[in-house]
C-alpha cells in the first residue's frame, strides 16, 4: 500500500510544474505562433512543411527570424520563397535555422560552429556583450517544451554548396 501511494504521489508530482517555474509553450512552433513579429516565419514553416518535423520531441534550437528581418530582404525574395515551385529552397534556407539540442547564448563563444539541420554551419560571434549567430544579432530567446527558440534580427542564408 505505501509503494503504491509513493507511486501515486510521484506522478502526480510530475504532471505539474513547481511553484515560480515559468510556464513553456509546448513547442519550439508553438513560440512561433503565439508571436506576432513571426507571422511571417509561420506562413514559411506552413509553405514548406517544416511544422510537424519541429513539434517533434526535439530538443531543437530555433533561429526565429522576426518580420522585420524578412522585410530587410531583397523586395520579392520571400514572396517568391512563398511560391510552390520554391519549396526545396524554402526548406534548405528553414533547416539553416535549426540545430538539434538546446543551445542557450552562454554556451556561445566566439567564433563556435553549430551544425544545423540542413548539414551546413553557423559560426557565433559575441560583441560588446551581444551573441550573434552569423550576422544576425540574437534579440531574445524563449524556452519551449521541446528546445529553445532564439529571436534574431536577420535572416540567415545558407553559403552556396560548392
Amino acid at each position: 500500500m505505501k509503494r503504491r501511494s509513493l507511486l501515486l504521489a510521484l506522478v502526480t508530482v510530475s504532471s505539474f510544474a513547481f511553484a515560480g517555474d515559468p510556464p513553456q509553450p509546448d513547442t519550439v512552433v508553438d513560440v512561433a505562433v503565439g508571436s506576432k513579429d513571426h507571422t511571417t516565419l509561420v506562413t514559411a514553416l506552413k509553405t514548406a512543411d517544416y511544422v510537424r518535423s519541429l513539434t517533434n520531441a526535439g530538443p531543437f534550437t530555433v533561429f526565429a527570424p522576426t518580420n522585420d528581418a524578412f522585410a530587410k530582404l531583397p523586395k520579392g525574395t520571400v514572396k517568391g520563397l512563398l511560391k510552390p515551385e520554391s519549396k526545396e529552397a524554402l526548406q534548405n534556407i528553414l533547416k539553416y535555422h535549426v540545430a538539434v539540442s538546446v543551445y542557450d547564448t552562454r554556451m556561445m563563444k566566439e567564433g563556435m560552429k553549430l551544425g544545423v539541420a540542413n548539414g551546413q554551419n553557423v559560426v557565433f560571434h559575441v560583441k560588446d556583450g551581444q551573441t550573434y549567430v552569423n550576422d544576425a544579432k540574437i534579440v531574445g530567446s524563449v524556452r519551449a517544451g521541446n528546445g529553445i527558440v532564439h529571436v534574431v534580427d536577420g535572416v540567415l542564408l545558407p553559403p552556396e554548396k560548392k
